[in-house]
């Protein structure tokens, strides 16, 4: 029972991440949860999801956006609801292991500042594509941190 727990002990929160893998495709899911009271750590976790939200709504209302447009204005979310964006990509293909290692890939392959491409563009076999948006926003100063991340689009 949360009520009798000692005032001041935990508090936490913590992010599950997982990638489940159906056949050679992977997939992205992840949360953050609190643990406690911390009133920090409970608005950054509603702060992400509403952020989340609030991107799919953006990347919804534009005929066309770039993985780099989308970044930004995931940054600027950040910055709306009082925290640091904590990623150097919000998001990425779902595909065959599509981000095991962000500086060897293509930055075609994510939500990226250097993604220039229309996310809504067609692949090289001319079929669409799918995204996952992840959130991630932190506090340097208090070194917390959260994320919320799932399907974009399908």
């Amino acid at each position: 029972d949360e009520k009798n727990l000692p005032q001041g002990h935990f508090d936490d929160h913590w992010g599950p991440d997982f990638g489940p893998i159906f056949e050679d495709w992977e997939a992205d899911f992840g949360r953050t949860y609190v643990v406690g009271n911390d009133p920090v750590k409970i608005k950054l976790k509603a702060d992400i999801e509403k952020a989340w939200i609030e991107g799919k709504n953006y990347f919804n209302n534009q005929t066309e956006i770039s993985g780099a447009q989308l970044y930004a204005y995931c940054n600027k979310l950040a910055q709306k609801y009082g925290w640091e964006f904590g990623g150097e990509i919000a998001g990425h293909l779902i595909g065959h292991f599509p981000h095991e290692s962000l500086e060897k890939e293509l930055k075609t392959n994510y939500i990226h500042p250097e993604n220039h491409v229309d996310m809504r563009a067609l692949n090289q076999k001319g079929d669409s594509r799918s995204w996952i948006l992840e959130i991630h926003f932190v506090d340097s100063e208090k070194k917390i941190g959260g994320f919320f991340e799932q399907l974009l689009t399908f």
